[in-house]
């Protein structure tokens, strides 16, 4: 794809094209200013330097950031609700937070330059898509306590846009708003584009309007985003942050050229490092993303193991003249790796080769079973007729490495979530769990 050196390809010009040499002064001062203000105002950080033997005043490169102590999830859950503040409490203005459904929630507090942070990242990414002002766009996240409908919707109020904050669920109402306000770029999850393509099947209807996709908070393979791409007739782009981060698209976007995701850097500082050891890893090599957020004021993060797995694609002027350097989109998680017979796998990768087989469609589960230790895999699919469970088993063969159980449904028959769709499933000791 060619492009031009236009303005309106860029949000913040100045920022998304700055040289390197410039990007890393400026992450090193703003380095320097952020390790000394946790220091001073977090205990939570305080006693985390300490700990490591560390003060602000040795941070005297952008490369001692290595020093300093990594967090995770787990110390945002032993901080719940504000223990990791670095601001008076009288200065937050919005919060947001994650699921606890395994402990304490992770929680996010904003200040209004966090707010507005937020939205300078987000209208970043709508441009980045194609989206100018004046366009209408369709917020299908919910708005609630998780962080995605409120995000769009910051960027999309920032970057000019008409918005129809349509929140989740009702797919035949979605569908209609998006016809009757001439709808043309979607924010949503993975797998509510998915049901959104499937009602278009059930009603016979189509979306003309629509020519472009945000998706986030789940990964997709390939074959996913081409499926996806030619049902609605859009281009599709993988937007990419988390709650601790400060929501979605905090960290970035793939941009037209889609050769990987743009992280912005004057934002947000990235090492990719080997999960088990901590090390940096070179570029190219796949390892855990960690990220530093340079400009968050109410509860800034400092080395945040993210358990993302990814790697560093290039660090070159992309074709669309941003400079920023572009991960490879995320194939995973350092926790949902499986291990099956011996095989180890992740979750996209059985997503890429079942897209792969002609018939099969976009909804499926994988349950992991585990007898007295032993763990099995069944992969139920939906599919047109004619597709066969040999001809899945023996496609999963060649492309895992072992033939998993499972059953081919009609259209239709397995689970449907409005929200991020739960694709992998835990049964233990003959629990029977219903398709």
């Amino acid at each position: 794809m060619e492009f031009t050196n236009d303005m309106s390809m860029y949000w913040n010009q100045k920022a998304e094209t700055m040289s390197r040499d410039e990007l890393a002064a400026l992450q090193f001062s703003q380095l320097k200013a952020l390790v000394k203000r946790a220091y001073e105002a977090s205990p939570f950080y305080r006693s985390r330097m300490d700990r490591a033997g560390i003060k602000p005043k040795d941070i005297e490169m952008l490369e001692d950031i290595r020093r300093l102590p990594f967090i995770n999830k787990e110390d945002f859950r032993m901080a719940y609700p504000l223990e990791m503040l670095c601001v008076e409490r009288r200065e937050l203005r919005e919060m947001h937070m994650s699921s606890g459904s395994t402990g304490s929630p992770v929680v996010m507090a904003y200040t209004d330059q966090d707010l507005d942070q937020w939205a300078e990242c987000m209208a970043r990414c709508f441009r980045m898509a194609g989206l100018a002002g004046g366009d209408t766009v369709q917020i299908t996240p919910s708005f609630g306590l998780f962080n995605g409908g409120f995000g769009f919707y910051h960027g999309a109020r920032k970057a000019g846009q008409f918005i129809i904050p349509a929140s989740s669920g009702n797919t035949p109402r979605q569908i209609k708003l998006m016809n009757d306000f001439q709808v043309k770029g979607l924010t949503a999850v993975v797998s509510y584009g998915i049901r959104i393509m499937e009602v278009l099947e059930e009603t016979k209807t189509e979306i003309p309007s629509l020519k472009i996709g945000m998706f986030g908070a789940e990964t997709f393979s390939d074959s996913m985003r081409e499926k996806i791409e030619n049902r609605l007739g859009i281009e599709a782009f993988d937007i990419y942050g988390m709650t601790e981060t400060g929501g979605v698209g905090t960290t970035g976007m793939d941009c037209r050229s889609h050769c990987g995701i743009h992280v912005w850097e004057d934002q947000y500082l990235v090492e990719i490092v080997d999960p088990a050891s901590g090390k940096p890893v070179e570029d190219g090599k796949s390892g855990e993303i960690v990220f530093t957020s340079l400009q968050r004021q109410a509860m800034p993060i400092i080395r945040f193991k993210s358990g993302d797995l990814t790697r560093i694609l290039s660090r070159k002027t992309c074709a669309c003249g941003r400079t920023s350097l572009r991960l490879d989109r995320v194939t995973g998680r350092v926790d949902d790796m499986l291990i099956i017979k011996g095989v180890n796998f992740f979750p996209k990768q059985l997503e890429q080769a079942l897209m792969e087989i002609p018939g099969v469609l976009s909804h499926y589960q994988i349950i992991v079973e585990e007898t007295n230790g032993v763990r099995d895999l069944r992969v139920n699919v939906e599919a047109e007729p004619g597709v066969t469970g040999f001809m899945v088993e023996k496609h999963l063969k060649e492309k895992l490495g072992f033939s998993p159980k499972g059953d081919v449904f009609p259209p239709g028959a397995l689970p449907r979530q409005e929200g991020k769709a739960i694709r992998v499933v835990h049964a233990k000791n003959g629990e029977k769990l219903q398709p």
